[in-house]
């Protein structure tokens, strides 16, 4: 039985969003991990929503995750595929709705023209530089990708899977089983 204590300690996972030139790649890992076991190792973190244009990619506790990506979906439906308003007006509900509030994950959203992070704290969150990251390995995952950006010329998919391998290296949450997709 897991305790309060031990489900501060459940890690989630490494998704990672790199925009570049033109290109849109989003990558995930498969590693689900409860406390310090692996239970899973090929899980897909990453979905096509609004007639696969848009990505949306998650961490987190994957109950919450599910419940906020139909929740997204929703929004996206309702306001006509418009990625920023149904990113805000998720993040509204999140935030103030009793259920929503408590839920435990983040969430990296992505069609042709915007990419943002959505947090339960209200957070929108887009990237000055086409790169996004949430999960366990996610700073591992950011560092790499800025640096492959940086003193490469990968294309977006190359410079995401070179990213989360680097990343499964590293955190021990992350695995090298990456799902991509790219719009």
């Amino acid at each position: 039985m897991l305790s309060k204590k031990n489900l501060l300690n459940i890690r989630s996972t490494t998704v990672l969003l790199v925009c570049r030139n033109g290109q849109i790649a989003m990558a995930g890992d498969g590693q689900v991990t409860l406390g310090e076991t692996v239970i899973k190792g090929n899980a897909r973190k990453i979905r096509r929503l609004y007639n696969d244009k848009v990505l949306v990619g998650f961490a987190g506790a994957t109950a919450d995750a599910f419940s906020l990506l139909s929740k997204f979906e929703t929004k996206l439906e309702q306001f006509q595929g418009q990625l920023e308003r149904a990113a805000i007006e998720l993040s509204k509900d999140w935030r103030t709705d009793k259920y929503l509030r408590h839920l435990e994950a983040l969430l990296i959203v992505v069609d042709k023209k915007d990419a943002f992070l959505i947090s339960g704290k209200g957070d929108v969150i887009s990237s000055d530089e086409g790169i996004l990251s949430v999960g366990s390995g996610s700073m591992f995952a950011l560092a790499a990708a800025r640096s492959l950006v940086k003193h490469t010329e990968l294309s977006a998919k190359e410079v995401a899977v070179e990213s989360l391998k680097i990343a499964a290296e590293i955190c021990i949450y992350t695995n090298s089983d990456i799902v991509i997709e790219e719009l």
